[in-house]
């Protein structure tokens, strides 16, 4: 079988070990990353194909006629047109969990860090602000406490369950809103709330959502014109799950106190994103997922599935109908 691997890097900078994913392939080529324009080339051979975020779309899969399954170094797969690949009899599978603690761990360090600008008073500091003062200590930001507060989670599904048991642990309450189905659900003691609710009662509103059609923009004009203007706004999920020039506003106006962002619509942002530059807004380059733990989980389990696929026994698989 010959594999390809389209896009390697973010998952593999050279601290875990291919090898065992080399010896399941009579060839095995791995990419670092892959521009639209070499797709064709590198995938044109290829039976197995593994992609991280290079898109397969219907007119690339048409012309792949050896492909037969295709991996997704990740837990989301729209990156794949999974329709035209059942069409065509390819398997596709995901990687449905690996980061849970990693993201969740996140989570709390973007809060924090809005809670107590970290960064901020260190590099105070190293600015010779302290040595300068006449004070014991000095604040460049209002400091919180979250005990007391209530954590809002939009979704609680394996991150989002992590997520509350650090909030309580921190001595936050805890409500959570999600599929209606959900709502009634009580047996973890975290009280369900339809999500207008939660965005009225919340402190901290976290998005643990998938994308879908019904999720996209989410958080948008109308919802965070509901939030409090002391609320702080965290999406470790999806980017697309918020209005961002919408956020931008309520970031500059002063109607929300700060967001912190792991995720953004488009990625890398261009130069002129309307939150690259607004007050109160931390935004790192889509890492929650990253730590070293994660990686190897995400790649032992990728190297799972394409055994158990070369075994006749497929595994994590997905699809248009599913």
């Amino acid at each position: 079988m010959n594999i390809v691997v389209l896009d390697g890097y973010t998952l593999n900078p050279g601290d875990l070990d291919w090898e065992p994913l080399r010896r399941l392939g009579t060839t095995t080529q791995i990419y670092d990353r892959t521009a639209p324009g070499e797709l064709l080339d590198r995938a044109a051979d290829a039976e197995l194909l593994l992609t991280n975020k290079t898109v397969l779309a219907a007119e690339t899969l048409a012309l792949l006629p050896k492909l037969r399954y295709i991996g997704v170094l990740a837990t989301g797969y729209n990156v794949v047109d999974v329709a035209a690949a059942e069409a065509r009899g390819i398997t596709v599978t995901n990687v449905p969990t690996y980061g849970t603690h990693s993201v969740a761990q996140f989570v709390f360090s973007l809060l924090l860090e809005l809670c107590h600008r970290v960064q901020r008073h260190s590099d105070a500091v190293h600015a010779g602000e302290w040595s300068q003062s006449v004070d014991f200590c000095f604040t460049r930001a209002p400091l919180m406490e979250l005990a007391g507060r209530t954590m809002g989670l939009v979704g609680l599904g394996r991150i989002g369950t992590q997520t509350a048991k650090i909030a309580e642990a921190m001595g936050m309450k805890v409500i959570a809103s999600g599929r209606a189905s959900s709502l009634s659900k009580s047996t973890d003691g975290i009280k369900r709330v339809p999500l207008e609710e939660l965005l009225r009662s919340a402190d901290v509103v976290s998005l643990h959502c998938p994308l879908t059609p019904s999720t996209a923009n989410l958080i948008n004009e109308d919802a965070l014109r509901m939030m409090k203007p002391i609320a702080f706004l965290i999406n470790t999920s999806r980017g697309p799950l918020i209005d961002e020039q919408a956020l931008a506003a309520a970031l500059h106006e002063g109607r929300l106190a700060g967001a912190a962002l792991d995720v953004l619509s488009v990625e890398p942002p261009p130069a002129d994103h309307p939150l690259l530059g607004a007050p109160n807004c931390i935004i790192t380059p889509h890492i929650a997922w990253a730590t070293f733990e994660a990686r190897q989980r995400l790649l032992g389990t990728v190297i799972d599935n394409v055994k158990a696929y070369l075994e006749g026994r497929p595994q994590n698989t997905v699809g248009a109908t599913k």
